[in-house]
């Protein structure tokens, strides 16, 4: 304890020291080197310098970090009284506006008991302004004020809102605007309601009385409907604008109520007020004048005619239904009932169907025409790929319908091809990449070809009376099937899959493809035509491979015959035979387990016999050229080896033996080949009757040294 205070002590003193005005570095470590002891009183000198150091840099900061608080405080409280000041001065202005308001009034009151004290008074003022034209511009001149004072706490609005000698504030009032799907608190607003639109301000936080501009609706476009109270979500409202709609919550239920109440309130008058204008806007039509007639006659049947006509001029717009049509129209859309919008289209129509067009059915057709556009967009937005593709075909036949009731039928089936062209591709993209290509490729043709046949099928329902829309679903057809095949290539001929994954792969989309006859939809010969080049690559390369391999063995061939070593292996060659088609076997097998004939005749033929069985599961006939060529090809490997070694073998015993090759290649293999491409083809292939026959003649004469080409 002695030493912790004695080093505090210390501290202190050397705080002190280092704090004093005439402290000089140079002679404090001069006069330190002289009365320390040696190197380790320098170092705890030196500790306690640093110590003291870390100290006072941590007191800086305390110091700087207090300093900060107090500055963003009083910076804090200088915006509070800023905005109280505004408050105030907004105050003032009501206040004075309210003092004049009341003087107005009084005057107006004192002029009524008093009429030649008004008209003294009216005189003196003006004596050119009636009194009532003085009482409205008073009115309109204290709305206004009104109005300029409340907007000049919004801010970024001026441009939107253009000064007019009729706009005026309705109605204002603070909001909570919450999230239309998690019904989730949002922000706080501010809402000004006037004669024709409604405008929206977000409160700012360190302003007091201050909001800036959010959103401006016109009222015409504008539908409010009540949100009914699911506590603790109550006191709600909703407004519908498209494409978007906005929840508020009111501070309580008769706030709430008068929002509602001058809300339409105040979309009546506007409607009204619109009416009124147009009406006086419209000019009067002269009635033609008829020409002179010299026939007396004629004047009591023109009387008589007169009469019908001008009746058939009346169109009765008075309805209430039609009245509310606009209206009806714009709520529906909002709530995404379109069956209900079309449905007062058709009502519309059908009552105006032998009217004639006077001049107030062409607004009313104007402002339904709108509608009908809104309608329509949101209907094409419905069917966008944008949209959730969940629901399959049968998801998009709503607003499928209602397009093709509004006479969009054209338009309906481009945006639902495109919607199922979409949602076919993502589910391709959503399809996992198995190792094993042949179970990838048997969920892609489920996938691919079930949604092909659900579209159809739901293509058939939507646009049954559409005859000239199928067209349009063919060439869809095919471009899907496109898309299908890039990545059907890409998982098998690009990936480099032998040719049987490639032919049992093939065998599986055309399986699938034949489903579609069941709606007489036939797209056989799309597929064939777009894997047409990858199977003939496909060919071609397994060709080359049999090729060189057969060119390998004959390099190293020996000509001796096959030891199989057990009977085992003996009946498993057999039997492998036999499944190629070479029946008389037997009689090429010798004692025990010998084969009397070359380990390269053998092998050739069960690769070349492998390869013709893939081919035929992936021949069509654009493929018939390619699969005979590369036969030939791979068949004259063989036979010219044989031939070259029947001329140039000199033991008469290999001779013999390869002799009884060639007989077994030329006798028995070659016409297998030939009869299992028949079979496979449905036609004889004239290039291996050709090269079976150009053998024979080098059989006759086997010292040729001519060679079959």
């Amino acid at each position: 304890m002695a030493l912790s205070l004695g080093e505090g002590g210390g501290s202190s003193r050397l705080r002190r020291q280092l704090e004093s005005g005439g402290f000089a570095a140079g002679e404090y470590v001069k006069q330190l080197s002289q009365q320390s002891d040696g190197d380790r009183d320098l170092q705890e000198h030196r500790q306690r310098i640093q110590a003291l150091s870390e100290e006072t840099a941590q007191s800086l900061k305390r110091n700087v970090y207090q300093n900060y608080r107090q500055f963003i405080e009083t910076a804090r409280e200088i915006s509070y009284l800023e905005s109280e000041m505004y408050q105030l001065s907004h105050i003032l202005t009501e206040q004075k506006g309210i003092m004049e308001a009341v003087t107005q009034a009084l005057l107006l009151q004192a002029d009524r008991d008093d009429p030649a004290l008004g008209a003294r008074r009216a005189a003196a003022a003006d004596p050119f302004l009636p009194l009532s034209a003085k009482e409205a511009a008073a009115s309109e001149e204290g709305r206004q004020r009104t109005l300029t004072t409340l907007l000049e706490k919004v801010e970024g609005c001026r441009h939107l809102l253009p000064e007019s000698p009729g706009k005026y504030l309705v109605y204002n009032g603070d909001l909570v605007e919450y999230d239309a799907d998690h019904m989730a608190q949002i922000q706080r607003v501010h809402a000004f309601l006037m004669n024709d639109c409604l405008l929206v301000a977000t409160t700012l936080p360190n302003r007091r009385g201050a909001y800036r501009y959010d959103a401006l609706y016109p009222l015409d476009r504008l539908a409010v409907v009540n949100v009914k109270d699911n506590p603790p979500m109550k006191d709600m409202f909703k407004l519908l604008m498209f494409p978007e709609s906005r929840i508020f919550q009111a501070e309580n239920a008769k706030i709430k109520k008068e929002w509602l109440e001058v809300l339409e309130e105040t979309k009546r008058n506007q409607a009204l007020s619109e009416k009124r204008r147009l009406e006086q806007e419209a000019p009067p039509r002269p009635a033609p004048t008829p020409p002179e007639s010299t026939n007396p006659f004629e004047e009591d049947e023109d009387e008589e005619e007169e009469q019908p006509s001008a009746e058939e001029e009346v169109v009765d717009l008075s309805l209430e239904w039609i009245q509310e049509l606009p209206e009806d129209l714009d709520v529906c859309i909002a709530q995404r009932d379109f069956e209900g919008a079309v449905d007062l289209l058709d009502k519309l129509n059908e009552y105006l169907r032998d009217k004639p067009v006077s001049q107030p059915v062409k607004e009313l057709r104007a402002k339904v025409d709108e509608r009908v556009r809104q309608l329509t967009d949101v209907l094409v937005f419905e069917l966008s790929p944008d949209r959730s593709l969940r629901g399959g075909p049968r998801a998009t036949r709503r607003a499928v319908s209602q397009l093709i009731r509004l006479g969009q039928s054209t338009k309906a089936c481009e945006l639902f091809l495109k919607n199922r062209a979409a949602a076919v591709q993502t589910a391709i993209r959503q399809l996992r990449i198995e190792g094993a290509t042949l179970l990838y490729i048997h969920k892609l043709c489920h996938v691919f070809f079930t949604s092909l046949l659900e579209t159809a099928r739901e293509f058939e329902t939507d646009f049954a009376g559409n005859n000239g829309c199928y067209s349009a679903f063919v060439v869809w057809a095919r471009s899907s099937m496109r898309m299908f095949v890039d990545a059907f290539s890409k998982q098998v001929f690009d990936s480099k899959e032998s040719l049987s994954t490639a032919a049992e792969c093939v065998k599986v989309a055309k399986e699938h493809c034949k489903q579609l006859s069941e709606i007489g939809l036939d797209l056989t010969f799309i597929i064939h035509a777009l894997l047409v080049k990858d199977i003939k690559g496909a060919l071609q390369s397994y060709k080359d491979i049999i090729i060189e391999a057969t060119k390998h063995r004959n390099s190293e061939e020996m000509w001796r015959r096959m030891n199989l070593m057990t009977p085992e292996a003996l009946g498993k060659l057999r039997e492998e035979m036999r499944s190629c088609g070479v029946g008389n076997f037997d009689q090429y097998t010798g004692d025990d387990c010998w084969v009397n004939l070359s380990y390269t005749v053998v092998a050739f033929t069960k690769q070349t016999m492998a390869f013709l069985e893939e081919a035929l599961k992936l021949y069509f006939p654009e493929l018939h050229m390619v699969l005979l060529e590369s036969l030939v090809e791979i068949i004259l490997v063989a036979v010219q080896h044989v031939d070259y070694s029947l001329r140039c073998e000199q033991d008469p015993e290999k001779k013999a033996f390869i002799r009884q090759n060639a007989s077994f290649l030329y006798e028995t293999v070659l016409p297998v080949v030939e009869k299992r491409f028949e079979e496979g083809v449905g036609k004889p292939a004239k290039q291996l009757q050709d090269l079976r026959n150009a053998s024979r003649l080098m059989r006759i004469n086997p010292e040729s040294t001519t060679s079959v080409v």
